[in-house]
């Protein structure tokens, strides 16, 4: 079999900060462990004047991988962790569940850019494909 890459996929999102404060004074600890793991909390307590944009740039990235594995339900929150990486970005690691759609979907590598300004935050998560096709097999309809 030869394999190339093939359909690499976007994901977007905006938030706003203020959404993601609002929850979180509305419904403390049950929105906080609902929709973010205890290592993201820790990541983003670091700078506690900064906590809501963090946490809303996260919100965000959440939303970005969820369009990029074209999941519309079903998936948890917190089965998709975005982690501060040691070079100082960050880096998306899948639970089990949203791990199972990516390599259902040939989905080979996730990477993420997140920023947060005045009062909103922005994700954008690249994913890098492949597909496998048997040797000779033509590659699609736009390749002749």
């Amino acid at each position: 079999m030869i394999r190339w890459r093939t359909g690499d996929r976007v994901g977007i999102d905006v938030m706003a900060v203020y959404q993601i404060a609002d929850a979180v004074n509305r419904f403390g600890d049950r929105y906080l462990n609902r929709v973010y793991t205890a290592a993201e909390l820790a990541d983003c307590a670091v700078q506690p004047s900064a906590m809501a944009a963090s946490l809303a740039a996260r919100f965000a990235a959440k939303e970005a991988v969820r369009k990029v594995l074209r999941s519309s339900g079903g998936l948890p929150w917190t089965g998709i962790e975005i982690r501060r990486a040691q070079w100082g970005g960050c880096e998306i690691n899948l639970g089990a569940h949203a791990a199972r759609l990516a390599d259902e979907q040939g989905i080979t590598a996730l990477s993420v850019s997140m920023s947060h300004e005045d009062g909103v935050a922005v994700a954008i998560v690249l994913a890098q494909r492949e597909a496998l096709f048997e040797e000779g097999a033509v590659r699609g309809a736009d390749d002749s």
